[in-house]
């Protein structure tokens, strides 16, 4: 094999994020030996910065009163534009509410029900209600966009990392082997039966060939297409998506479909979780007006997030965005919750205000546009996960087209996706991993190995005067948010796909230096 190493296990995950490592521990505790990939130390992967909350019916306060997975049905249905599966979405709804109780079993630290008299604020106005003292320690919830009912369950605004690193303390306690800083260059496949893939390591440069009964790609979205336009971590370029198309018969589904959260913090992109306007927080133009309240009269600022995000793009494109150095933006203003509220049910909002814009909500309004935030697309696969043309191949969590989601995710399904798909598809993965054996050619991994290695190759031995790779990148982001943005018109899209063509040509003759 030229010296590069041979590994084998039974169940192969790239991707460390939770849907990833979730469907790893569902694989490990069938007893299987499963291995994961991940470009950072999984404690580090983009799952740790979902702030806002996972949806789940369970009903507990007085404002989820009544609440049911029907309703969640619903509310994820209509807000996907009609455009999700609902056999996936039965299954995702159905499964939630155990999903949430299993990650309290875990560890996850949810905020509960306080009984007696609470002062939540509901349409930007505080309302008294008091929660029964049968409730008393239940999971509390909180309101966001789209829903009928108050369904978020929530561990202050840091709910990601407290999920994450539960999950990460279980895969560490079942002895599953993660690869971290470890990059899949290429699936191994051959007649539309996957075999695992070839993986460098960022530390040593070193290529290996990883063999599987059974791979799954968990890599997230490809937000960073967007470049600065958007909330996602430099990690999630859509590596996974580009593995399977790259086999040339794995199928990609809805890649059109991507969502733009409403409030980036601006200019850096960072999230600011729905849950400030869940709790109560204002949008407000240059003129300081709030101007929710007459363009959804109903839902105000807790409309589902495509709506909100062509209201605020409409007002910055009419002039009434607040000017600044890195351009027109517009303002959420949380000042009339309080400190006190926003230091305890919005602790990593106030962090992130202070170290990236340094401001104080309780004090200061934040800048915020519409940012790119998640990708509806990915790896085409069924209801068990199950991707098309390749078998073997699995995929899970934003990585996948599960269609769960439709052209539209609603606030707080992602981060119960992450949990309820990695728990189903982990099942299906080791129900088929189980009952297949590793049946392949040593002669085919060293082509897959000598491939990826003369691609590596051609690549570090590029120089002269080519163009940059950060020029290119900068090329695509910018022509992404400005004609495959927010609002999208034929001339725009067809040029779009021109310059898009250029840059890939660029990309033949690019240097990684000069």
């Amino acid at each position: 094999m030229n010296g590069e190493p041979l590994h084998t296990t039974d169940v192969l995950v790239i991707g460390g994020g939770l849907a990833g490592e979730r469907c790893a521990m569902e694989a490990a505790a069938a007893g299987l030996r499963v291995t994961i990939l991940s470009l950072v130390p999984p404690r580090r992967s983009h799952s740790c910065a979902a702030q806002g909350g996972m949806q789940a019916a369970l009903g507990n306060c007085v404002k989820g009163e009544g609440d049911s997975p029907d309703w969640h049905f619903l509310d994820t249905v209509r807000g996907s534009d009609w455009g999700a599966d609902q056999e996936v979405v039965r299954l995702f709804v159905d499964e939630a509410p155990r999903a949430v109780r299993e990650l309290a079993h875990f560890g996850v630290p949810w905020t509960r029900v306080r009984p007696g008299e609470n002062t939540y604020f509901i349409k930007g106005e505080p309302v008294v209600i008091r929660e029964a003292e049968e409730n008393a320690g239940l999971l509390m919830h909180r309101d966001f966009g789209g829903t009928a009912k108050w369904r978020t369950c929530y561990a202050s605004a840091g709910t990601g990392h407290a999920v994450l690193y539960a999950i990460d303390g279980e895969v560490i306690r079942l002895g599953i082997d993660v690869w971290d800083r470890t990059e899949a260059l290429a699936l191994i496949h051959e007649d539309g039966r996957c075999w695992g893939a070839v993986a460098r390591s960022l530390r040593t440069g070193k290529l290996s060939a990883i063999l599987a009964r059974a791979t799954v790609i968990a890599t997230g979205g490809y937000g960073r297409i967007y470049g600065k336009y958007t909330t996602n971590a430099t990690i999630n370029y859509g590596s996974g998506a580009a593995i399977a198309l790259a086999t040339g018969v794995v199928p990609l589904g809805n890649m059109e479909a991507v969502q733009f959260h409403p409030t980036g913090l601006w200019p850096s992109g960072i999230l600011v979780t729905e849950g400030c306007r869940g709790d109560g927080g204002h949008l407000l133009n240059r003129d300081l007006e709030r101007f929710m309240l007459e363009l959804e009269p109903e839902k105000q600022e807790l409309a589902s997030r495509d709506v909100v995000s062509r209201h605020m793009t409409d007002q910055i494109q009419s002039g009434k965005g607040a000017d600044s150095g890195s351009g027109a933006h517009l303002w959420l203003d949380l000042r009339h919750l309080g400190a006190n509220h926003l230091n305890t049910k919005l602790r990593e909002v106030v962090e992130i205000c202070r170290d990236f814009a340094g401001i104080d909500p309780a004090d200061d309004l934040i800048p915020v546009r519409p940012t790119q935030h998640y990708s509806m697309g990915g790896i085409r696969v069924n209801k068990d996960g199950q991707a098309y043309a390749m078998t073997g191949l699995f995929a899970a969590g934003e990585a996948a087209c599960w269609d769960l989601h439709g052209f539209n995710r609603l606030g707080g399904n992602s981060l119960a996706e992450t949990i309820v798909a990695g728990r189903l598809v982990g099942r299906s993965v080791a129900a088929f991993a189980s009952r297949e054996h590793l049946d392949t050619s040593t002669n085919l991994v060293q082509r897959f190995l000598d491939d990826s290695d003369a691609s590596v190759s051609n690549w570090l031995e590029r120089s002269g005067d080519g163009p940059r790779i950060y020029d290119i990148q900068v090329r695509m982001a910018e022509l992404m948010i400005n004609k495959v943005g927010i609002f999208r018109h034929g001339p725009d899209l067809e040029e779009a796909v021109d310059e898009l063509h250029a840059c890939l040509h660029d990309c033949g003759r690019a240097v990684l230096r000069t």
